[in-house]
């Protein structure tokens, strides 16, 4: 078996060919960064419309996690095209924060729509370095289909609950590795990672985002694994839910 993933490995390869040239040459990174909040945007809408019911449920809670003495403080890291603005409750004040700064014009589309939030302001900053972020400063931290392309997942949990304040939570929604390596889509996910991670911006097909979730000492974590509806084939196997500080 390790053998034909090999093979249908240096397959993709040879396709992906001139994408690799153009990453050895420096161009490539440069070239997603820009286009991929263009082809993000269409994707979201295809996995909000797989997801609405679930992303309803997850946040269905948010609110109980703001502080009585103020309104709710979130964070979104990783945020994106916006996504999951709509999903959060009325008032919520709200701070986004993603590394690449191009996905700014697109944010700016998605709080028009979204007037039932504040929002405080748009931070360009890695996932694993928040020091833009004041310690014990937000209610809630937010993560969805982020993880997949950080390199060091402990290293944002370790982010995320300094940021947060005691008894505050992360909300995550992740696509992750299948759990049955003997699985096609196990497979499927060995066959397309190298080329995949390429094309995607450095995602992984592979995380096992549960492991470093269960390794984080959070005090409390509601996780599940979930199969997503009606989304990419390889990206189906998910971990979604909350834990608290």
């Amino acid at each position: 078996m390790a053998v034909v993933i090999l093979l249908l490995q240096s397959f993709l390869f040879l396709l992906a060919l001139p994408i690799y040239v153009l990453n050895c040459l420096g161009i490539w990174d440069k070239m997603v960064k820009k286009i991929f909040p263009y082809l993000l945007c269409k994707l979201t809408a295809m996995y909000n419309k797989s997801m609405e019911q679930i992303k309803k449920d997850l946040f269905s809670n948010v609110s109980d996690f703001a502080s009585s003495s103020k309104e709710l403080t979130l964070l979104e890291i990783g945020c994106g095209t916006g996504a999951n603005f709509k999903f959060y409750p009325d008032g919520c004040r709200v701070t986004c924060m993603d590394l690449n700064p191009n996905f700014q014009s697109f944010l700016s589309e998605s709080q028009a729509k979204c007037d039932h939030l504040k929002f405080e302001r748009f931070l360009v900053a890695s996932a694993d370095n928040m020091s833009q972020v004041a310690d014990n400063s937000m209610d809630v931290v937010v993560c969805t289909l982020l993880v997949c392309s950080v390199p060091n997942t402990p290293k944002v949990l370790k982010e995320v609950q300094r940021v947060l304040r005691p008894g505050g939570a992360f909300y995550f929604l992740e696509h992750v590795a299948a759990q049955d390596d003997s699985s096609w889509i196990s497979f499927l996910q060995k066959v397309l990672n190298p080329t995949w991670r390429l094309c995607f911006d450095g995602c992984s097909l592979r995380k096992t985002t549960w492991k470093d979730l269960e390794n984080a000492k959070f005090s409390e974590l509601k996780l599940r694994h979930i199969q997503a509806p009606s989304v990419l084939k390889p990206i189906i196997p998910h971990v979604v839910g909350y834990a608290v500080k």
